[in-house]
């Protein structure tokens, strides 16, 4: 059974508050799809570094706070090579006011677009269909906070919810690496 978003949210956000990083969960989350889509090796912890680079100055996580980023990142990257996992962003739920779902869904996109900017720095050379997306998701990382909680609004936020998550499968697909997912097995041996 899948954690809930919302209990993955609150332990990054515990964990990122006893380190003393500044970064909401969802910062962090887009961040690290926007390295994986952006086909950073996936062997090594050749993730880690830039992400690192991102979200603390460089400096070394806490090791609590390194295995759940771990964790997150070995979940990504299951979910977006096999299509059966499901991939989603790592947002609030319907509990939470339909003005911070959007502030939530804004912070996730730049830094998801800040993390495939590092891994892909010539983004405008990718296909037109990609240039198109990464263009929509910067309009999409500025989208107002002032919305109201109507039904329409709810649909509309609802459909840029699956526009960005689509649109990171469709980076994913352009640049991500199909590799192997455990960064510490060599190869398996079948007898």
């Amino acid at each position: 059974m899948a954690i809930p978003p919302s209990l993955c949210i609150e332990k990054l956000k515990q964990a990122l508050d006893y380190a003393e990083v500044g970064q909401h969960p969802v910062e962090v989350h887009g961040a690290l799809v926007g390295i994986i889509c952006g086909g950073v090796k996936q062997e090594n912890l050749a993730w880690l570094k830039p992400l690192v680079e991102l979200m603390n100055d460089g400096q070394p996580l806490e090791p609590n706070l390194q295995q759940l980023i771990s964790d997150l990142y070995q979940d990504t990257v299951a979910r977006l090579v096999d299509f059966e996992f499901g991939f989603t962003l790592l947002l609030p739920e319907e509990e939470a006011s339909l003005s911070d779902r959007v502030e939530a869904l804004a912070l996730w996109t730049q830094s998801f677009l800040t993390g495939i900017a590092i891994i892909q720095p010539e983004l405008n050379k990718a296909s037109a269909d990609v240039r198109e997306v990464i263009k929509d998701l910067a309009d999409i990382a500025q989208v107002e906070f002032d919305v109201g909680d109507d039904e329409e609004s709810e649909v509309a936020y609802e459909e840029l919810q699956e526009f960005v998550r689509m649109s990171a499968i469709l980076c994913y697909s352009e640049f991500g690496l199909d590799m192997p997912l455990n960064d510490t097995d060599e190869h398996s041996t079948f007898h």
